[in-house]
């Protein structure tokens, strides 16, 4: 039996991810507050059992607090990072960590991970910054570090200020009221998130490599509303105020050509068929 340990195994990522693992015969072992285990503090991890990998999701994400709290974005995004790769180093352990979107204004779409990195956000720099300590881990100490830029994530159980969960609240009662009908991105469902994050525990690789997990498919706010108008059980008028956030990224879609090669994967589930699956 092969020991996983998950960082922030208690969000929406990880509580999805552990049944997983557990029902593919892991051993896991959950690092997270809720736990017991700060993994900021490095003291508090010593003499934790070894682990053959570690898959790193804990993170500071809501965006607009990384411009009010920078520091403690940076502090816990990097500082849970080196933890965490230096764990890795002392158990000879491969490293699967999540990363984001940083490609800015796309200058073409879909984005491959060749495109030109622009993060525009304290967040955004913080994972970047994150990813270059996970290269400099494997240049310097061989510690082998998959990265994986997640791009919209969405699926059952997830909360905060998203689109899809801000949709699916509102229209309970009766009426959607959303801004800008406009901006694209590619949605991503939870299930291949955790699909691919197991194919990339189980493909033999030593090294350090990045990939794109998204579906190669851009839909715009309005498309999202449709499709969810068309499966909903619950009846709703919706309507835009046509407020535009200044410097809004109109269309994001990924290039995940090279994950698919990686973990011998053919599709991933399109917005409609796992928007009709959330609602169902």
């Amino acid at each position: 039996m092969k020991r996983v340990a998950v960082t922030g195994s208690n969000g929406f990522i990880g509580s999805h991810l552990v049944p997983a693992l557990l029902s593919k015969g892991y051993e896991v072992l959950e690092l997270s507050r809720s736990r017991g285990v700060d993994i900021m503090d490095f003291d508090c991890l010593q003499g934790l059992p070894k682990c053959d990998s570690i898959i790193h999701l804990a993170a500071r994400t809501f965006v607009p607090d990384s411009f009010i709290y920078p520091k403690e974005f940076f502090e816990f995004n990097l500082g849970t990072t080196l933890n965490v790769l230096e764990l890795a180093r002392m158990w000879k352990a491969k490293t699967v960590y999540l990363s984001s979107y940083f490609y800015g204004t796309p200058q073409y779409v879909p984005v491959d991970e060749v495109h030109p990195l622009r993060p525009h956000n304290p967040y955004a720099q913080s994972k970047l910054m994150a990813e270059q300590l996970c290269e400099a881990y494997y240049r310097d100490f061989k510690v082998t570090s998959i990265v994986l830029r997640l791009f919209n994530i969405y699926g059952p159980g997830q909360k905060g200020v998203f689109l899809i969960p801000e949709i699916l609240e509102k229209i309970k009662s009766g009426y959607l009221d959303l801004k800008d009908p406009r901006p694209k991105r590619d949605y991503i469902h939870i299930d291949d998130v955790v699909r691919a994050v197991c194919l990339c525990l189980e493909t033999e690789f030593n090294g350090f490599d990045v990939f794109n997990l998204a579906t190669g498919i851009s839909h715009a706010v309005e498309d999202v509303v449709k499709i969810i108008s068309k499966y909903s059980s619950i009846p709703f008028t919706v309507s835009y105020s046509h407020e535009y956030r200044e410097g809004e990224v109109l269309d994001s879609a990924g290039n995940a050509e090279k994950l698919k090669r990686f973990i011998g994967i053919d599709n991933f589930i399109g917005l409609e068929d796992g928007l009709k699956k959330m609602l169902s």
